[in-house]
């Protein structure tokens, strides 16, 4: 089983990499291979950062000779995908955005078809649109095919739509053991569907 966490956030050391570190530590000791993209970075080594919609279906022509090229290659081999925003008005951030527009060729591909997916979202206040943008990215992973996890039951509740933290992350201990329940539920179904992958 092999995992990817997608930071969105512009900050490679803060509360959404935080969380995401940790949801793949529990991954690795459940036996899993894992992988860690920053959308930022990769945005950096395109020479046009946002889709311009070039292709109908897209062939993935921008990603030649950069980073992104790379990061496909590691997406086509996902079982799971982890994907992590922080809140910016409401909603994900424009990083974590571009990022997905960019990969759309491998929806034409349906390399991400069945992949098993979740999100975690990391807000400044405990109400501060946690959820809106949980929906938004669960919705981006809608329209790849793939299998959305949310809330389990009761005691295996990793929270409604995924995992929703309040910054400082080092100190919200429910969304710490929330993202460790959310990955084993990621790791259990993505187990359960591998035979549906291509």
């Amino acid at each position: 089983m092999y995992f990817v966490a997608i930071n969105g956030s512009p900050h490679q050391d803060g509360n959404t990499v935080f969380l995401l570190k940790k949801g793949l530590e529990q991954l690795k000791l459940m036996g899993a291979q894992t992988g860690f993209i920053h959308t930022a970075e990769i945005l950096k080594s395109t020479p046009i950062p946002f889709c311009t919609a070039c292709s109908a279906p897209c062939r993935g022509d921008c990603a030649q000779g950069t980073r992104l090229a790379e990061v496909l290659h590691i997406l086509r081999k996902a079982d799971g995908l982890l994907l992590g925003s922080p809140v910016y008005f409401g909603t994900v951030s424009g990083q974590l955005k571009a990022f997905w527009d960019k990969i759309r060729c491998l929806r034409a591909e349906k390399k991400l078809l069945n992949v098993v997916g979740g999100a975690v979202a990391v807000g400044a206040s405990r109400f501060g649109g946690q959820e809106g943008t949980l929906r938004t990215m669960q919705e981006m992973m809608l329209v790849q095919g793939m299998t959305i996890i949310g809330g389990g039951q009761q005691d295996y509740d990793c929270g409604h739509y995924g995992v929703a933290a309040q910054s400082p992350v080092e100190e919200d201990q429910y969304a710490q053991e929330r993202i460790v329940i959310m990955v084993k539920r990621l790791f259990e179904v993505a187990q359960a569907t591998q035979s549906l992958r291509c």
